[in-house]
């Protein structure tokens, strides 16, 4: 039989590939509407994707670039573009994708076969309970916001309570949105999803960029702060009559509920640039997953559990390191909430520093090389979960990276000789060091390949076998043993581990612990680059308000990153 005979009876694509090699040019495929189908509805599938992802990333850029010009006007040219066209174009953004949400809740999730896939890796328990807390600390921002413009509403526009106010609803839908729906791989209205998630994704960067350059309300409480100080040390009024008329005109009265909105306001302030970071990260995510198929090989049959075994001296380390900080951050706190902080505070407090960060980075040296010396494969299968995480390891490094080179600048310029400015000085240098050593350690224990040692299978089922002896009940005499017998297999798993996994699971607790602790202090109101008032006065406040709006938030982001990084780094070491 000849091999065109053969490929006129072909009834399926794949068999093309069976055919003997002949004359190719007699054979002409495209003719059949057969293949044509099979060859191309991948292809087209691909396209659509790519056309839909590309529609929906140019509708995200338009309106970015729309927000961020009404932003730049305001900052330039006050007269024609105030601060309220701002919040008029971000309430219209913030209702707009309300309805959105409510219509993905309400209709596309609800359709039949809208969501046949979940992302296992998508939506982590830590990254969920963040977009939580930092949204609960955003309406709390948003209520002090309302309850400031009430009590001075005689001297404040209506937009100043409507914008909060739609601000409360939009965190409370988004949250409830991330936290049930973060993990979903629609596979319904693909191009009107994806559309969805891009709108949100670029109202919460203008809420970020807005958050970031807006000092009106801190410029203004802190032009009150410094009239009382001058009335309590019996000082003439300001020299600027302009000021000192705004001032005069919009003053917070003399009562506990005022001052609470004022000192509520300004602490919680980082935490909606926190938490507008993490949304998008969040939405970015479920952007990619849209219309994403995952095949049974790629969903993991069993997911590595944290457990504490093999680890002693990095809880210790790590937990003196959290201890030491955290007073460290009581006795700075009781200081900065003073009118004038002492000097001896913030050389305690960079002092701490320049002893931690050294540590931390020598720890992630030694687990780069370790990495190098394991015989783990590099685990290439396609994960945008993994991918996005180290876009954001390395894009919220940044901020802090940034922060301390302007810093270093600052402080070289003016007299790096006094100590406290030397202080600051090494703290820059070693902060960047630290950045960069300790990504290198995390994304380089993100892309290893999790293998099962021979002989595993045998140690997985001795150990359901004594989960299921342990759920028994047990006598009060068998209660000893039984404590006994648990002391005895933590023994036995740390001395059975090789080095190079027991330093890999030390090193990382280590560092899990030390960037906890390094998230918790400027989180909660410990700020001390601009406070001390360095380079506040070598940028101007203006200039310095922007740059640590940017890199503060990147910072606590990345160090809440890292923890998720290096927790997966321990439990697939």
């Amino acid at each position: 039989m000849s091999d065109k005979k053969v490929s006129r009876r072909c009834r399926h694509c794949k068999s093309r590939s069976a055919s003997a090699p002949t004359d190719t040019s007699k054979i002409h495929y495209e003719k059949f509407w057969l293949y044509r189908h099979c060859s191309s509805v991948q292809q087209r599938d691909r396209q659509a994707q790519k056309a839909g992802q590309l529609f929906s990333g140019l509708l995200a850029m338009n309106v970015v670039f729309l927000g961020s010009a009404f932003i730049s006007s305001m900052i330039f040219n006050q007269v024609a573009i105030t601060l309220a066209d701002v919040w008029i174009l971000l309430s219209i953004l913030k209702v707009l994708c309300l309805f959105w949400i409510i219509y993905y809740l309400l209709g596309t999730n609800r359709q039949p076969h809208a969501v046949l896939y979940r992302d296992s890796h998508a939506g982590a328990i830590w990254i969920r309970g963040s977009v939580l807390l930092f949204g609960t600390c955003s309406i709390l921002l948003n209520v002090f916001q309302i309850g400031y413009s009430t009590i001075l509403i005689h001297c404040k526009s209506r937009v100043e309570i409507v914008f909060p106010s739609i601000g409360i609803l939009f965190i409370c839908t988004q949250a409830y949105f991330l936290w049930h729906h973060s993990k979903d791989c629609i596979q319904v209205q693909h191009n009107f999803t994806r559309c969805g998630l891009m709108l949100t994704i670029a109202t919460n960067l203008l809420l970020w960029l807005l958050a970031v350059t807006n000092d009106t309300l801190h410029m203004e409480i802190e032009s009150q702060l410094r009239e009382v100080e001058r009335r309590f040390a019996g000082k003439a009024p300001s020299s600027h009559p302009h000021q000192c008329n705004e001032t005069a005109l919009c003053t917070c009265p003399n009562t506990t509920i005022c001052k609470v909105f004022q000192k509520g306001y300004i602490l919680l302030y980082p935490f909606n640039t926190e938490y507008c970071l993490v949304c998008c990260s969040v939405l970015y995510v479920m952007w990619k997953n849209v219309g994403r198929r995952i095949s049974h090989h790629h969903v993991p049959h069993t997911k590595p559990k944290f457990k504490l075994q093999g680890v002693v001296f990095g809880p210790l380390l790590g937990t003196a390191a959290v201890i030491i900080g955290a007073c460290v951050f009581m006795m700075y706190q009781i200081q900065a909430t003073s009118l004038a902080p002492s000097r001896q505070v913030f050389v305690i407090y960079y002092s701490y520093y320049i002893v931690l960060l050294p540590l931390m980075s020598v720890g992630a040296v030694i687990g780069t090389i370790i990495h190098a010396l394991e015989k783990k494969e590099l685990d290439t299968l396609k994960n945008p979960t993994r991918s996005l995480d180290v876009v954001l390891l390395m894009g919220a490094a940044l901020g802090q990276i940034g922060m301390s080179y302007f810093s270093i600048v600052a402080l070289v310029a003016t007299d790096p000789r006094d100590l406290l400015n030397s202080l600051i000085l090494s703290y820059s240098v070693l902060l960047i060091f630290q950045n960069i050593t300790q990504n290198v350690f995390v994304i380089d224990g993100l892309h290893r390949r999790r293998i099962t040692p021979p002989g595993k299978e045998e140690d997985t089922k001795e150990e359901q076998n004594r989960e299921v002896y342990s759920q028994r009940r047990v006598s009060v005499l068998e209660l000893g043993q039984e404590i006994r017998k648990a002391s005895l297999s933590y023994i036995h798993t740390y001395s059975h581990l090789s080095w190079k996994r027991r330093v890999l699971r030390e090193i990382s607790f280590f560092l899990v612990l030390c960037n906890i602790i390094l998230w918790v202090m400027p989180t909660f109101g410990a700020h001390p680059v601009f406070e001390n008032g360095m380079e506040r006065s070598f940028y101007g406040y203006s200039t310095w308000f922007v740059i640590v709006n940017f890199g503060l938030p990147l910072g606590v982001f990345y160090r809440m990153h890292s923890v998720g990084g290096l927790l997966e780094v321990y439990v697939t070491a």
